[in-house]
Formats: structure tokens, sequence, C-alpha cells
């Protein structure tokens, strides 16, 4: 097995929305905003090579949006997903999976883009793509709440090309005889978490239980989250175990530090350490 870190790209958030109820005063410690509170974000994506499967964890917002929908999240950056997939010698084409570990526009918005005769099409051709029922119709038929991240033309042609795939609601199911998935409900109803046996250590893809290392501190929730409560204590269920069997945390938004791991300290659990996936 093989592990490459895949950036798509950065965009920007409010930085008041990304840490909920915690004041600016301390969250601007680790994520500094710009002058209008803005805070800049990774859309990091991981590509897994596992004997004759190439399997893509998240593929960023893509590049199908219109210019008034885009403007409102500053894309920036010299990253796409396409020049990181060819620094590792990949293009889309070599996908034959695609996970999706929620249906939220800044880690699906890839999966689809416009053809030349301007119809939405699967930008993976090859690739099976991988949901579950619970969170796929949560998608479809969103809250007003959440809606606005469910965009219509980044899920449905998913289903509608015949490449979509459910797996079983069942924290702990295996994908592949090195993966398995886990789950997480107060960011999204049935987000998934791959957890990855890679080198004889366990790394647990964290998608947006853990945005950044900035947000290791259990009250450090972000707004965006629906159950925050419930977030609060999936992150203190995760946490406990990483700190116990001493898991990589991949981290998909940190602006910086692309894994972590945890220790406890008098503080609570806090970070122990930060590196790149190279470095394992």
């Amino acid at each position: 097995m093989k592990l490459y870190t895949v950036n798509a790209g950065y965009f920007k958030l409010d930085g008041g929305a990304m840490f909920g109820v915690v004041p600016k005063s301390m969250w601007q410690k680790t994520n500094p905003a710009d002058e209008n509170n803005l805070c800049s974000w990774a859309m990091r994506c991981l590509l897994i090579v596992d004997e004759d499967r190439v399997i893509l964890i998240d593929n960023g917002i893509g590049n199908k949006q219109d210019e008034k929908f885009l403007k409102h999240y500053y894309l920036h950056g010299e990253d796409t997903l396409e020049k990181s997939l060819a620094s590792h010698g990949f293009t889309k084409d070599n996908i034959t999976d695609v996970f999706l570990t929620h249906l939220h526009f800044d880690h699906c918005g890839g999966s689809i883009e416009k053809n030349s005769e301007g119809n939405l099409v699967p930008a993976f051709k090859n690739a099976t793509y991988w949901s579950n029922r619970a969170h796929w119709e949560w998608a479809v038929i969103p809250n007003d709440r959440e809606k606005a991240s469910f965009l219509k033309e980044n899920i449905l042609p998913i289903q509608e090309s015949g490449c979509l795939k459910f797996v079983d609601n069942k924290d702990g199911v295996a994908f592949t005889e090195n993966i398995k998935i886990r789950f997480a409900c107060g960011h999204t109803d049935a987000m998934m978490l791959p957890q990855i046996s890679y080198k004889g250590k366990t790394i647990l893809y964290m998608a947006d239980l853990l945005p950044s290392v900035g947000h290791v501190p259990l009250p450090y929730v972000m707004a965006y989250d629906m159950f925050p409560i419930k977030t609060l204590e999936e992150k203190k269920k995760y946490f406990e175990e990483a700190v116990k069997n001493e898991y990589i945390l991949y981290l998909e938004h940190d602006p910086v530090n692309e894994c972590c791991t945890l220790q406890n300290t008098d503080k609570g659990i806090r970070v122990k350490d930060t590196f790149q996936l190279t470095d394992i």
C-alpha cells in the first residue's frame, strides 16, 4: 500500500463560523484571520494505492461552479486536484474508487464536471463512487440549515451515472483489507472516517470531525456542525482512542499541518506532534 497527499487547493471561511462559541482572541492564535475575518483552509485529499485499487478520499470544490458562487470562498494558491495527482504520476482516469466522507460541496464538488456539451458527468470516469445510504438520504433531502452545503449538481449526477455504491452503516465495516470505515454524526449525519492500517500504524482520516490542530480542544466545535454536543462527544471518544492506540490523525482542512498525534496533558487532550504524511 502507498499513500499520497493530494492538495485540491485552498479556500477561505469565516473564522467565527469555523470555531463556533470560542472567542476570536483565542482561535486567532492558531488560525489568524484576514481583514474580513476569513481564515485560509486546505482541501487536503488522500490517495491510496492498495493492490489494484487507486482510491481517492474526497476531491475538493471542483471547478464547475460559477463565479458568483466561488467568490464567496476565495479560492487561492497554485494547487489543484489535477496538478497534485499528476505530481504523483496519476490522472483522474487512474482512479478506481472515489470515497466521499460526506457530501458537503468542499468535499465532493470535484466528483462531477461539465463536459464539452455542458452536461454534468463523473469527473472520474473509471471509478466507483462510495457513500452510505443514511448520509445520501440526508443530503438529497436536506434540512434548511444545511442545504446550502449540499448542492444537487454535485450529488444527483453521481447516482444518475450508475457509478454510486453504498457501504453498510456499521462502524468498523471493512472497505478493503487495510481500510475500515468509522462514523461520526455531529458535523452531519453519517460522515465516514477511513481508518487505514499503514506501515504498522493506524491513520484516521478526520474529515470535518477535526478540521485542524486548532480544533483539538474539545469545546472548539464549528458553528457549521449540525449537532455540536454530538461532535463534542465524538471528539472525546475518538481522541481517547487515538491517545491510547497512538493513532495518526490526517487533517483535511489544516492549512499547514497534514498529520498530528495526540497526548494527555493537565489541560486535557492536546497535540503531541505534527508532521507530514511522508514522514511516516
